[in-house]
Order: structure tokens, then sequence, then C-alpha cells
């Protein structure tokens, strides 16, 4: 059995699976200061009666630490940046406690100037003075020689709690970004030891000896013990977690559009031929644009409770959300109460709905029936159109899937897939007011922990080789051996496939099913005065993602291929 457990910020769901299809489903509410209360009384609901032997394996997402970031409410830390000449790391200052020093490694790895261990030292005496506990440090071209990183890690690791270096947080070369994704890894990190935590104290309360794994922005997942080093990577799993919970019943020779209409939030996506569509360079998450390799996936502010008003005479929906729906005890009108007048809600109070939705009704100069279809009309036809510009922005540029360049037409789905809570009564208006096909995921209130408990084990490698120099190197996996003059292209996608079944198997993934690709071969001649010197040769490889090997007894269960 697998458990698969999904921590939102209003509630937390939490699914059992077996061979049989889906055991058990519950929702918790998430305590957000009490994590270890919040996971610990969802998996005593889910296992109870179960023989703990039995659960093969756990696997977890999240939106803890995006909320936190898109809220900016994240701890101070401190960054530690050398550049060199050519680039002013001004442009790209993360915070108050970011602090360039001296130092510089050129393009191929060669020192150009060294550190001044001096000056580092005096600017972790300052961090320490103004509190700081978690540091980044980045040099330049790291991901060709990490030794700065590496010096000055050493220097000041026992000073603080923790030190993030750039090279073994993102392999790839993009100052700027490398910047961004390792300052977010040390932000992350009080947050995520926090919830990492939570969650080994509550699977200890319950005797749960189990391997946990935790769902990334790729669609992927990670043995949870390696997320403490990579927190960052734990941002938008959550609306990963949407994707992989629609894989299963998405159609194959199509394109497709996904919805997970939440209270608060609807985050899209688009599934090309069962495929997810990847941002290629990386995520950007507020004023953040990182090298964390995700899912191509948007979130706006419309859901199911999102606050309804009326502003000179219009309606207007959200992005705040209030608490629940009246129906259902809340302060304000939402969307959910418009359903309720409309006949398509279920299980809450008729009379407070109407009682919510009478006020829309004054305020528009209309009866309330009227103002439940004009507010329901509208939440509909936002996130179509919202969806549409997402469609939009994607056809602007190269199209990527997790797999591959996606060559083929501009992309038009014509098929959409929703989840949430909400799901079935907004799958009915989104095919009203659209040409789409519109189907429910089962167990749509909890896909969100079903696409999280069946995705597989992923990861990267980039390897980098200098035939000149007679080198090659993966800093990100801390790999570094000399290489003949003539090695090869062949042989670095060679080697790099061999890093990567390795570190894929200590991260979790099943070694009889290991499915990698190389997504990225080149090779270039380097020349001085009229001579060929040598070659510079990169190569990236991939876990592939998708669902874990054996899945479909487990999908085919609860399937349902009706249309609504």
């Amino acid at each position: 059995m697998i458990i698969g457990l999904d921590v939102g910020g209003t509630h937390t769901d939490v699914v059992l699976l077996g061979q049989e299809g889906l055991v058990r489903q519950i929702k918790v509410p998430t305590n957000p200061v009490d994590l270890f209360a919040t996971v610990l009384k969802g998996l005593e609901q889910i296992t109870e009666g179960i023989d703990p032997d039995q659960i093969r394996r756990a696997v977890l997402s999240t939106t803890l630490a995006t909320n936190r970031v898109v809220q900016q409410r994240i701890p101070e830390v401190g960054m530690i940046v050398s550049s060199g000449p050519g680039m002013d790391p001004e442009l790209f200052r993360t915070g108050e406690h970011y602090f360039p020093v001296a130092g510089a490694i050129d393009h191929r790895g060669r020192e150009v100037a060294p550190i001044d261990a001096d000056q580092v030292s005096a600017v972790a005496e300052e961090m320490k003075k103004k509190g700081i506990r978690h540091v980044g440090v980045v040099s330049k071209f790291s991901t060709r020689n990490p030794a700065h990183e590496l010096a000055i890690g050493e220097q000041i690791g026992d000073q603080f709690e923790k030190v993030f270096l750039g090279h073994r947080v993102a392999g790839l070369l993009n100052f700027p970004r490398r910047i961004a994704t390792t300052f977010l890894n040390a932000a992350i990190y009080p947050i995520h030891k926090e919830f990492f935590e939570a969650v080994l104290n509550s699977l200890a309360q319950k005797g749960l000896k189990v391997p946990i794994r935790i769902l990334k922005p790729d669609g992927g997942n990670m043995r949870f013990e390696a997320s403490i080093d990579h927190p960052a990577q734990t941002i938008l799993s959550g609306p990963a977690a949407s994707v992989m919970g629609s894989v299963a019943f998405a159609p194959k020779d199509e394109e497709c559009l996904v919805l997970d209409i939440g209270g608060t939030t609807t985050d899209m996506a688009v599934l090309v031929n069962g495929v997810p569509l990847l941002d290629p360079l990386g995520i950007s998450i507020g004023d953040h644009k990182t090298l964390i390799r995700s899912l191509d996936t948007i979130s706006i502010g419309i859901g199911g409770d999102s606050a309804v008003r009326v502003v000179d005479g219009r309606i207007h929906i959200g992005p705040d959300r209030l608490g629940v729906a009246m129906a259902y005890g809340g302060p304000v009108p939402t969307p959910t109460d418009a359903i309720f007048l409309l006949g398509l809600g279920e299980n809450g109070d008729l009379d407070k709905a109407k009682e919510g939705m009478q006020t829309i009704a004054d305020a528009l100069g209309t009866d309330v029936q009227d103002a439940a279809e004009r507010v329901f009309e509208q939440a509909c036809r936002t996130i179509l159109k919202e969806a549409d510009r997402m469609i939009a922005r994607i056809n602007a540029k190269p199209v990527y899937t997790v797999h591959e360049l996606w060559e083929g037409s501009r992309l038009q789905p014509r098929y959409i897939l929703v989840l949430g809570g909400p799901a079935p009564w907004f799958a009915k208006g989104l095919e009203r007011f659209s040409d789409n096909r519109v189907k429910v995921v089962p167990r749509w209130t909890v896909a969100n922990a079903i696409g999280a408990g069946l995705a597989r084990t992923t990861c990267e490698v980039a390897l980098f080789a200098d035939t000149e120099r007679e080198i090659a190197a993966a800093p990100e996996e801390n790999f570094t051996q000399p290489i003949p003059s003539n090695y090869s292209q062949e042989d670095a996608v060679n080697d790099a496939l061999d890093l990567l079944r390795r570190k894929a198997i200590a991260r979790g993934a099943n070694p009889d099913h290991l499915e990698l690709e190389v997504i990225e071969a080149m090779s270039f001649n380097m020349v001085r005065g009229f001579y060929t010197t040598g070659k510079n040769i990169r190569v990236r490889a991939q876990v592939k993602p998708g669902l874990i090997h054996g899945y479909d007894p487990v999908t085919e269960k609860f399937t349902d291929n009706r249309f609504v």
C-alpha cells in the first residue's frame, strides 16, 4: 500500500492506495502552527486498523513553502557572492544581508583572482551580529570549478546553522538564477525543516517505518532525507501533484487543459498526449527567477471560497478568501454560495447561501437567482479567460514537455480535466460557457494526494568536460575526474547516465524500472590561433517524470469515463 499526503494551506488530504484501488481517503484541517498535530492526525486516521507492514511508502506534497515565499514571509538569510570582472553582482541583490566579495573563476574553471579570507571572515562576523543563521554562497562559474564556494563554505560552515553552496543546489550555468536558487534554498530551509521534523515525528509516533518521498515541482519525487539539503525543491509541489493526479486519466492522443479548482486559487497546466509541459529554464516565484526545474503551471486568485463583492456596479471575485462559503458557515458570499442557489451544490445551508447572495443581488439591483447566475458565469469565464492567456503565453515560445521539445502545431486544447473540491459544480459551467469537453478527475477531492502517491522518483544530472584541461565534472553531484584528451561526447553521455543511475537509486528510484534519457548533448571545438586545442562537452540527462511502474491496476479501479 502507498500513502499519499498533500499538506495544503487550508486542508491536508491523505489517501491510502492499494491494488484494490483507493482504500481510504480523509481530510483534516491544516494547522500551520502545529504541523506535527496535523500530520499525525492525518496518518492516524488513514492507517487506523491497517498493518504497518503492508505500507510500502509514503509520498508527500505541500504548498507551505510556496505560500510563505509568495506572502513574503520568509526568514532573513545571508548571501556571499563572488562574480569577478564583467558583471556587477549588485544587480542580483536578494535582500539586506547580501555581500559581494573578491575572487573569480573564469568560464573554463580557471582561477582568475583568489578569495580574500579576511574579507569573508569580516562578512561572517557582520551576519552573525545581525542574527543570520542560514547562508548561501555563490561563485559565478562554480559549475565549472566549485573551489571558491567550497573554500568559503569550509571557512564559515561551523559559524551558521546551514550553509548552501550554489553548485550543489543548481548545476547549470546562469549566475543570476543560481543566486536566486541558492537564496531560496537558504530561506526555505527553516520552514521545510519544521515540516520535515513534524512528518518524521508523526511517523515515529505511529510506529511507521516506511520510505518517505516528497514531490518536486517537476512532477517527480525524491527521498525525504535528501530534501533537507534541497528544500527549494518543495516549491510548487502542490500544483505538480494536481498534474500528476490527472495524468492517468488524460487522453493520450490530444492536448488537455488541467484545472485544479480549490477554495482560494485555481492551478492550471497543459498535457500534450498525456505528458505534462515543462518550464525548461526554471521556476519564477515572486521576484525570484530560479533554476528549479518545474512543470509549466500557473495559479490565479479565484476559487470556490473566493470573496464576492460588488464595486461600482460590477461583480468582483477574489483574489482574497475570507473563509468558507456562507452555506458552510462562512462570513461573506462566494461562488460556492451561487452554486448552491443554482441547484448544483450539496450538503450546505441553502438559506445561508441565499442570505449571502441577497447582498450581491441588492447591490446589482436584481433578484437573487439572477445574481447567483451572474456570479457563477463570471467565475467560470474568468477561469477560461486566464486559461486562454496561459495557452497564448505557451504558444509564444518553444514548447517543451517533460521529455522533449514538442515541435507539433500550436496548442489548442479542447479537452478539460477538472479536480479540486468544487470540481463537479464548476465542470458544468466550464462546459456550458466554452466549446470544450469537460471531465471530472475521479476522486477529485483528493486527486492531489493520489498524484503525489503515484509519482515516480526523478532527478537530473548535468556533466561538463574540457578535453584541453583533461577534466570532467558534475559539481552538483560532487563529481570530478580526469579524462584523456580524446574523451568524446559519447563518453560524456555514458558517464552522465552512470551518474544519473546512481543518483536516482540513492534518491529512492526503483532500479528495475528506471527510464533514463539524454535531454541535451553538445560538443564545441576550442580553437587557439588556427588549431583546435580541445573540446568543450556538455550533457544533461534525466529520469523521465511519470507515474510509478504498475500504477494501472490502482487507477483503473476508480477510472470513470463519463463526461460531465
